[in-house]
């Protein structure tokens, strides 16, 4: 058993930066891979990042690649989201989510409730 806890999200102004935080429970975190999802008001949820166990490997959307930065921090059970650049289309409620070790299995096993990301004009 995993349980996720997100912290960091805020209000900001478009073009700012915002570093999101996921802290896990457990001993087993570095056995799975973390992803980030967000969704907005009204829309689906859709994925944002992920990262592999060790951290070598990371995938992020299209829609975000260049602006966030998905890392981990195995010792301290803690996977982040660099947010920079933020457009007014980012606005969501971010959910990290722990899945299994593959790389390519798109499903996760765990979530957190998430945290609100609301980006000014």
């Amino acid at each position: 058993q995993v349980q996720l806890v997100e912290s960091g999200g805020g209000l900001l102004q478009a073009g700012g930066s915002l570093r999101l935080s996921c802290s896990a429970s457990g001993r087993t975190f570095s056995s799975y891979k973390m992803g980030w999802f967000r969704q907005a008001p009204g829309k689906e949820r859709e994925f944002v990042a992920r990262i592999s166990t060790s951290g070598v490997m990371k995938y992020y959307a299209d829609s975000v690649k260049g602006r966030f930065t998905i890392s981990r921090d195995n010792a301290k059970n803690t996977v982040y989201l660099q947010m920079n650049s933020l457009k007014p289309e980012d606005p969501a409620v971010y959910s990290c989510a722990a899945g299994s070790s593959s790389w390519y299995d798109p499903e996760y096993t765990y979530w957190g409730q998430g945290t609100r990301v609301t980006v000014s004009t």
